[in-house]
């Protein structure tokens, strides 16, 4: 199957800007835009909620949270908030954070691993409509239950690199998050095919079935063709990866932001429109 094509819009587009892009990416016939959160630039949340309200039909994901800045269950209200309000269209995604900011920010934890297998567990948990009750190392919650827990309850993804996170996201999550699945712009099946045997193997361990959404982050290099960046689109789909997030920029550098941003959304269409001409099959 085809990936779906989505646009990453950084934190380094200024927040005053992001709708723009967002609604530029919609009317181009872009099906998703990601977010992620950098310390200490823009939040996911909130551009998440007004790209929503401000589009009709484009799916927004997060990837990713960092669950050191957060509470448990806010997280999940804030979630369930959302999804209530956009059903099917907001997909959440949770990670460690980059150690060195949440150090920063006075957040940093002994056991990254520990936090944001109680964070996941403890989420899915509550958006199912669950009362959860948990006393670990982290999460603490006594009684908690959703008031408005979602009536779609949206695919919880977790983003990471090493072997231990992927496990977490193969055991607990629906999906993955891939974000060096082309280091320096040149995309790596190889990488992908790894990381969706590892989470695969987890997910069976905890007798769970099925293939994980594995969403691939894909950074490009500065000039690259509408024609180029189908070819990448392909054949990261081609290894497993269902959604093939685009950043314009990021190789060799900061990502774009501003008119280049809103210039990329147009490689990145005509890019989605090679893909779907080179093959009649349907979409991740």
């Amino acid at each position: 199957m085809l990936p779906v094509v989505a646009l990453i819009v950084p934190p380094d587009q200024p927040p005053e800007l992001v709708l723009e892009a967002a609604r530029e990416a919609e009317g181009r016939g872009i099906e998703e835009l990601w977010l992620w959160e950098d310390c200490f630039a823009t939040s996911g949340l909130a551009p998440a909620a007004a790209i929503l309200g401000g589009t009709q039909r484009l799916r927004v994901g997060i990837g990713l949270m960092p669950v050191p800045l957060r509470a448990a269950a806010l997280t999940a209200m804030e979630i369930a908030t959302l999804a209530r309000m956009f059903p099917g269209r907001f997909r959440p995604g949770l990670g460690h954070g980059v150690r060195e900011w949440m150090a920063q920010a006075g957040v940093a934890v002994d056991s990254p691993l520990t936090l944001l297998r109680e964070h996941t567990e403890a989420i899915i948990a509550l958006l199912r409509g669950q009362e959860v009750s948990r006393a670990g190392r982290y999460v603490q919650l006594d009684r908690v239950r959703l008031r408005h827990p979602p009536e779609v309850v949206p695919g919880v993804l977790v983003g990471g690199r090493g072997p231990r996170t992927l496990a977490v996201a193969g055991e607990l999550a629906d999906g993955v998050i891939v974000d060096d699945a082309a280091p320096k712009g040149s995309p790596s099946p190889a990488r992908v095919r790894e990381v969706i045997d590892q989470v695969v193997q987890a997910r069976k361990a905890a007798g769970r079935e099925g293939r994980p959404d594995v969403v691939a982050f894909l950074p490009t290099a500065d000039g690259v063709t509408a024609e180029q960046l189908g070819v990448h689109l392909r054949t990261l789909g081609e290894a497993g990866a269902t959604t093939v997030a685009a950043l314009a920029g990021g190789v060799d550098g900061p990502p774009h932001a501003g008119d280049q941003l809103i210039g990329f959304v147009d490689v990145l269409a005509q890019a989605s429109d090679v893909l779907a001409q080179a093959s009649d099959g349907p979409r991740g």
